[in-house]
């Protein structure tokens, strides 16, 4: 299995359930919030109007639309994914990355938070990102190190996964598309208090989820290693 296996990513987001695990996870993190990050880099290109790609339950687009006043249209490949967020007040539209059905130069912000390593064709989908952005547009694109759960890994005695889209290439292929690109770096530590909450959170991600924490004493810390890319389109 691999992190952009088509049936592995459907099965991962048919439902709520093992995203809604790993985000609790990290809410008691330590070290910065990536996602803050993430909205203040588009909060700051003061965009009237924002595709999110890969929104999932849809916290992220309602929060901008309703802080940033922008229109916020939101892509999602889960149709489960796609009726949480149209819960929550979003135009969300089940779609592909690598195939938006937008005009050229439609918005003045594309968004793709930790996503583009599960999409087939990434320079395809950074194609259509940058396609459907005005001219001086902005993509904010989040993603993770390869040091991300290391320690997990080692205690479970799991190889890491390869991403398609991280620190060693995310740089060189956003610069096909974009005429600047800067790389924000917010790592921390996700901190299991026992090794039950550290085994829910492997039986969230499928291609861990047979892999056995064994008991330990006391919390289980393990780093994490966002990045926020911020590109620029000419």
């Amino acid at each position: 299995m691999t992190l952009h296996d088509p049936s592995l990513v459907r099965e991962q987001y048919v439902d709520e359930t093992r995203l809604a695990t790993r985000k609790r996870a990290h809410e008691l993190g330590e070290g910065p919030d990536a996602r803050e990050i993430v909205f203040s880099a588009i909060r700051d290109a003061r965009p009237g109007r924002i595709l999110e790609v890969g929104c999932g339950e849809g916290e992220l687009a309602e929060r901008m639309s309703r802080e940033l006043d922008a229109a916020v249209v939101a892509v999602d490949q889960s149709e489960r994914m796609v009726e949480l967020a149209r819960a929550r007040g979003v135009d969300s539209r089940v779609g592909d990355a690598q195939a938006l059905e937008f005009e050229d130069e439609t918005f003045d912000c594309t968004v793709a938070a930790w996503m583009l390593f599960h999409v087939q064709d990434v320079d395809r989908a950074l194609s259509e990102l940058a396609r459907v952005l005005r001219p001086g547009g902005r993509l904010v694109a989040a993603t993770n190190g390869p040091d991300h759960l290391s320690e997990l890994y080692e205690l479970v005695g799991a190889a890491p996964l390869e991403s398609r889209f991280g620190s060693a290439n995310g740089a060189g292929l956003l610069q096909q598309h974009f005429a600047s690109v800067e790389r924000i770096d917010a790592p921390g530590w996700l901190v299991f208090p026992d090794r039950d909450a550290a085994q829910d959170f492997l039986d969230s991600l499928i291609r861990l989820s047979r892999y056995l924490v064994p008991d330990v004493d006391g919390p289980i810390r393990a780093r994490r290693t966002p990045m926020v890319f911020v590109a620029e389109k000419a």
